[in-house]
């Protein structure tokens, strides 16, 4: 069975195994309905959403948060920590700098990337655990969940559907966030390709990854970008050093939740370096980076399988 709608600006499906369809179809809809309350809740275009209240009343005085936002920003937090700032959800002013909020990218002077970098950066974002509090410690600071809200959401829809007995399931977010529940019905591995970074539907898939109670999560900076002075520019940005990145065209991480896969997929794109780092802290983990028309020597001896054809 299959349900499915759009959030977070792209198509969530569902795939659902069972032998109780309307049962099957009822924790279908009702994971859609958190990942679309998580949407509420964490979109920075939505005046109403809790972020967009942040943004606007942080830098004046405590903003009361719920505890799961809290919480999130707290995981947020250490994220950005153990990538060395590569990951950060306060990277909204550059992304606005160079015209990717809401467009599809321009270029920003000098002056104008050193005003947003001053503007970025969880050492500027203060956490009262006692009082479930966030201030900014200054004027300008704005944070954006892109990076790992659609991670967060699908965890919290693989959460709903185990409680409901789905034990074989498979959900996903456009392209970049993938999470199987068990195994296919015929007792194998979900099978999960990771597209070229050609982004061409006749070049074969670069891998093709198995899932079990893990979580794909692929980043990649073709899907928004713009061209200046004969150069492409991608719309994730390095928060190092205020401008797109061009470590690599594509990364892709597994690991057993959709939250640490969003977040580290972005830090690889960003910074290819820290693979043996994380490789080292996570054993569980599986992962590649695509650097031009090849693929990144392996670190991991959990890597990512690549097609024997790529």
């Amino acid at each position: 069975m299959l349900v499915a709608r759009h959030a977070m600006a792209t198509r969530f499906e569902i795939v659902l195994h069972g032998s109780n369809p309307s049962a099957l179809r009822a924790a279908g809809e009702e994971s859609l309905d958190e990942i679309e309350r998580i949407e509420a809740q964490l979109s920075l275009y939505r005046p109403g959403s809790e972020v967009a209240r942040l943004n606007t009343e942080a830098p004046r005085r405590p903003v009361r948060v719920t505890p799961a936002l809290f919480h999130l920003l707290e995981e947020a937090r250490e994220l950005s920590r153990e990538t060395d700032g590569t990951f950060d959800i306060t990277i909204a002013p550059l992304v606005r700098c160079w015209g990717f909020m809401g467009g599809s990218g321009s270029m920003p002077t000098a002056e104008a990337i050193a005003v947003a970098r001053s503007q970025v950066g969880m050492h500027l974002v203060e956490l009262d655990a006692g009082q479930l509090t966030v201030r900014f410690s200054r004027a300008g600071v704005m944070l954006d969940f892109g990076a790992i809200g659609k991670g967060y959401a699908v965890d919290r829809a693989a959460e709903l559907l185990r409680e409901a007995g789905v034990t074989s399931a498979l959900i996903h977010g456009g392209t970049s966030t993938t999470y199987a529940i068990g195994r296919q019905p015929d007792g194998t591995p979900w099978k999960v390709a990771i597209t070229s970074p050609a982004n061409d539907v006749n070049t074969p898939p670069i891998a093709i990854v198995e899932l079990e109670d893990e979580s794909l999560s692929v980043s990649a900076g073709w899907g928004r970008s713009f061209q200046a002075d004969g150069k492409t520019y991608g719309h994730v940005i390095d928060p190092r050093t205020g401008a797109p990145t061009e470590s690599a065209l594509l990364s892709a991480v597994v690991l057993p939740r959709a939250t640490e896969s969003d977040a580290l997929s972005t830090a690889l794109l960003t910074a290819p370096e820290l693979m043996e780092e994380l490789t080292d802290r996570r054993p569980q983990i599986r992962c590649l980076i695509a650097r031009g028309p090849a693929i990144a020597p392996v670190i991991s001896t959990h890597a990512i399988a690549l097609r024997e054809s790529f």
